[in-house]
Order: C-alpha cells, then sequence, then structure tokens
C-alpha cells in the first residue's frame, strides 16, 4: 500500500489532483457506465429517503462485477480516499450517505445484481449485494423455497445492506435475523483483496466464523459482494389473528401459550397501540379497524406450516379460545381469506406512514428480553410522561423477538420546533431504561451516523476497545464508511 496520501479535504478541495489520482484510475477499470460525476445524477445517492440524511461526493461509482470493486478499493486503499458502500439507500441510520465535506467517493452495489446460483438439495441461494431483497423471495418462490427474511422496504433494499445491517423483519420470531440466514460470504477488504467465504455449510468449525465478523458491520470492515443465503421449506399455509389485549403483560403470556401450543409454526408476533392504529387510519388509505370496540392494546399474529389452511386455523383458533378462557385476550379476529389477512397486515403496514405525518415523533428501535418488554413500556411511558407532560406513547414491534419501535410523538397541540429540541433528552430516558433492563439502543436498524454519540454512554470500554481493534486489524487507514457506529479510527 502507497504511504503517500491524499488529505481529506482534497476530494472538494482540488478537482485536478482528485482527478488524477482517483476518478480517471477508477473510471479506466469501471468505465463510463460505472461513473457518475453530474451532481443531478448524484443527488440520490447522497440523501437518505427517510429523516433526513444529506451528504455530498464528488464521485459514485458503480462495478458491475466483484473484481472491478476491488480494483476500485485498491486505488482508494493506494490514495487513502475515503468510500462509503451503498446498497439500496434504505437505511435508517445515516450509515449509507457520505458526511457534508465531500471528503468520499459512494460506491454503489446497484449493477451487482444476479443470482448466482439455487442449490435446491442444499437449500442455499448464492446472490450478488445488489439484488433486490424481493427479487430474491420471489426467485426462492418459483423454485418452492422460502427466502424468509421480510420487511417494508423489502421492494428496494439490497441483500448486501440487509448483511451489512443484521437486517430483521417480521419473521424474525421464527426463522431469525440476517445473522441466521447467512451460510457464507464474498468481501472485498479495505486493502481491495477479496475474502471468498461463500460456502455453503451448516457445519464449519475451522476457526473463526470470519462471515459474522461482517454481518451488521455497515461497511466499516470491507464491503460484501455476494451470499450464500440459507432457504427454508415453502409454507402451504398461513393463519392470520387480530386480537385485543387489555396490557403488553398479556400479549407477553399469549406468545408463551402460543409457543406452548403451536410451536415454531409462529411466525409473526406483532404488538401494537391503539394510537398506531388511530394515526394510520388518520393518515393511510384503506387501512381496516375490524374489531368493533376500541382496545388499549392488539397482537397481529400469523402462522404458517405445511399443514392444510384449515388444520392451521383450526390451531389458532384454538391458542385464542384458551386465552379468552385465561382472560389474555378480550376480542379478536381470524381472518377468513387472504383478502382479509392482507387487510389485518395493512394495519401494520400503515403505521410508519401514518406516523411519519402526524408530527414530531421520536423514533426508537430497541430490544428488551421479552419477559421485560411490559415493564420497559410501563417505565418508559411513566418517565417521559413526567419528563414532557402531553407527549403521546406509540409503540409497536416484534414483540415475538423483544424489539420494539417505541416511538412517542409530540402533543397533539405542541409547537414542533420546541419538540424537535427535546431529541437527545427523550433519547436519554429511553435508552437508560432500556440498558438498565438488559437491552440494546439498536435492535435491527444499526448504529450509524445516528447513534455514534451514545455508544460510549451504552458500551462498556471493553467492547468499545474489542470493536476499536477489529476495526484498526481491517482498516488500519480508516478509509472504509468512517465516522460510522465508531467515532474516529478506534
Amino acid at each position: 500500500m502507497a504511504q503517500d496520501s491524499m488529505p481529506k479535504d482534497s476530494l472538494a478541495a482540488d478537482p485536478a489532483a482528485f482527478a488524477a489520482r482517483v476518478l480517471d484510475p477508477i473510471r479506466a477499470v469501471v468505465g463510463e457506465r460505472g461513473i457518475i460525476t453530474d451532481p443531478g445524477a448524484m443527488q440520490p445517492f447522497m440523501e437518505s429517503w427517510r429523516d433526513g440524511w444529506v451528504g455530498r461526493s464528488p464521485l459514485v461509482v458503480l462495478p458491475d462485477s466483484t473484481e472491478a470493486l476491488a480494483a476500485v478499493v485498491r486505488i482508494c486503499a493506494e490514495t487513502r480516499t475515503p468510500i462509503v458502500p451503498q446498497g439500496g439507500n434504505t437505511g435508517l441510520t445515516g450509515a449509507s450517505q457520505p458526511h457534508a465535506d465531500g471528503s468520499e467517493i459512494v460506491v454503489s452495489t446497484n449493477r451487482l445484481n444476479r443470482i448466482r446460483e439455487i442449490d435446491i438439495d442444499n437449500d442455499t441461494m448464492t446472490v450478488e449485494a445488489g439484488c433486490i431483497l424481493a427479487n430474491i423471495q420471489t426467485a426462492a418462490r418459483d423454485v418452492g423455497r422460502l427466502f424468509p427474511m421480510s420487511l417494508a422496504a423489502e421492494g428496494s433494499c439490497q441483500i448486501g445492506g440487509n448483511i451489512a445491517t443484521n437486517a430483521g423483519g417480521v419473521q424474525v420470531v421464527r426463522y431469525g435475523n440476517m445473522r441466521n440466514l447467512v451460510a457464507g460470504l464474498e468481501v472485498v477488504l479495505p486493502d481491495g483483496r477479496i475474502w471468498d467465504g461463500l460456502r455453503g455449510l451448516r457445519k464449519d468449525n475451522a476457526g473463526y466464523d470470519m462471515k459474522q465478523i461482517f454481518i451488521g458491520s455497515e461497511g466499516t470492515l470491507g464491503i460484501v459482494t455476494a451470499a450464500v443465503l440459507k432457504l427454508s421449506p415453502l409454507p402451504r399455509a398461513t393463519a392470520t389473528a387480530l386480537v385485543a389485549v387489555s396490557a403488553p403483560s398479556d400479549a407477553v403470556d399469549l406468545l408463551s401459550r402460543a409457543k406452548g401450543m403451536v410451536g415454531d409454526r409462529i411466525v409473526t408476533f406483532e404488538l401494537i397501540q391503539r394510537l398506531c392504529i388511530d394515526v394510520a387510519r388518520r393518515h393511510v388509505p384503506d387501512v381496516p379497524d375490524p374489531l368493533g370496540d376500541r382496545y388499549p392494546w392488539y397482537v397481529l399474529v400469523e402462522l404458517a406450516d405445511q399443514d392444510s389452511g384449515d388444520r392451521l386455523a383450526g390451531m389458532l383458533e384454538g391458542i385464542l379460545e384458551a386465552a379468552l378462557e385465561a382472560g389474555e385476550v378480550l376480542d379478536g379476529v381470524v381472518a377468513a381469506s387472504k383478502a382479509q389477512a392482507d387487510g389485518l397486515w395493512r394495519i401494520r403496514e400503515g403505521i410508519p406512514e401514518g406516523q411519519k405525518r402526524e408530527g414530531v415523533s421520536y423514533k426508537h428501535d430497541v430490544s428488551v428480553p421479552i419477559s421485560k418488554v411490559a415493564r420497559f413500556l410501563a417505565r418508559t411511558d411513566a418517565a417521559l410522561e413526567r419528563a414532557f407532560p402531553g407527549i403521546r406513547p406509540f409503540s409497536f414491534g416484534h414483540l415475538g423477538d423483544g424489539n420494539i419501535h417505541y416511538n412517542p410523538i409530540q402533543a397533539e397541540d405542541g409547537d414542533p420546533a420546541e419538540w424537535r429540541a427535546r431529541l437527545a433528552a427523550v433519547n436519554a430516558i429511553v435508552h437508560d431504561i432500556v440498558v438498565d433492563l438488559g437491552g440494546s439502543i439498536s435492535a435491527e436498524h444499526g448504529i450509524g451516523r445516528l447513534r455514534i454519540d451514545e455508544m460510549p454512554r451504552y458500551k462498556s470500554p471493553v467492547e468499545l476497545d474489542m470493536m476499536a481493534a477489529l476495526k484498526r486489524a481491517f482498516d488500519p487507514h480508516n478509509i472504509m464508511n468512517p465516522g460510522k457506529i465508531l467515532r474516529g479510527d478506534g
């Protein structure tokens, strides 16, 4: 690796030097189709789809092969040019946007979008990082298999980004998050070498499990270029219900009951506060309110299996009947058709859009042990009401794995500017309680830039030292997505 380096701000300050040392060599590797320098054409790569993350860069690079991407990274390593890896740009923490100083180039995986292999007997699929999640789901269904990762952005997010953020979604309760769904990886390291770990093995105890180092690393240790994904049997039937409960503790009891009665047939178990439904119905078309009365809390539950639909629906009805007798459930409806099931799902899917239109909200993607979810909600609601009278609790999410989207909304008659100024104080209250209960301040969205300043408060010095040591070992010159997860070079 060359020892001379380009000053951090020279990409913006000295265009001629940047062109000669970085742009022209990269153009020679990827061709004109593989670069974007026009500010207007680059703009979609500079800003996030939500929450206002905006940056600036002199160059977006779109390699069409792992080898080309590796050559680009080698040029950046030699010139000490910082890189921001970017997939579908659907993240929520600012991890995939460059900083505002124009000191970084963006390397997009958009053109790495091939499905390389489907191995039916091994139940694996090898895909490139730029493959859209929904296309992977479709390719799996076409051969009678299921790729179970499912989340709101699946029509535009890319599998490389899902891996880089260790994505979760609505079926983690049965299938796990990305850490559970990846058998092998191909990664371009910060010095431009290619690590070929595309092994579709369920068992490999020959040394460290290197793929897990890169899953959830948010592009700070290398760029994922391909992955071997684990497939599952395609369920023949599903059964979906929306039930009302009086409190989150009853929802936890219902989850325990359901696990005992049907085991891993539970694929979804979503907790929804009543205000979430009201907000979704107020701002999003065609969101139903299927129960006759209003209740404080709801659970969206779905089972899936190889059994017939009638048998599965009977299992779900049996769970709800037993829960009604035990006083855990107040009311409920089991979908009698796919159209009715889709209507129940519209409630859950309409919540984020409704919330965005309701006013200032404080978004927290947190997790606590399932046994402590009810305690977390009660403690945090009370603490925020004491500190900020009129704040509206707004909670929903994946109760089945303890991941709650705790997103309180400003008072109805409050001034948005005043409520925005309270963000840091609200975060501190919420996250202090989360960590006190043994939880995490980021369940599935990652740290990025959003939570980077909170890491020293909630991670032990030992853990931060281990993370920094990894960063230094893989990326000693701090060119790979700098300023994300950890400050400085670790």
